[in-house]
């Protein structure tokens, strides 16, 4: 992997991460401020957190793999 390809790789890892934080805090909001009138939001805002927090994770190892495959 070039190196541009891995700085590449840790802005999408960054834009991942703020994702998943954006729909984490929809989350705890629908839980602070929503329940239990709003019930109904629950799956597909939870859905979209897991998704979200999964494509973070996937890039993530995928960033991890291609530091250490540098190091070593």
């Amino acid at each position: 992997m070039t190196a541009d390809e891995l700085k590449a790789l840790d802005k999408d890892v960054k834009r991942l991460k703020r994702i998943s934080s954006e729909w984490a805090s929809k989350l705890h909001d629908l839980v602070e401020d929503g329940l239990p009138a709003r019930y109904e939001e629950i799956h597909g805002i939870s859905q979209s957190t897991y998704e979200a927090c999964k494509a973070w994770a996937v890039a993530y190892a995928k960033l991890a793999e291609a530091q250490k495959d540098l190091q070593g």
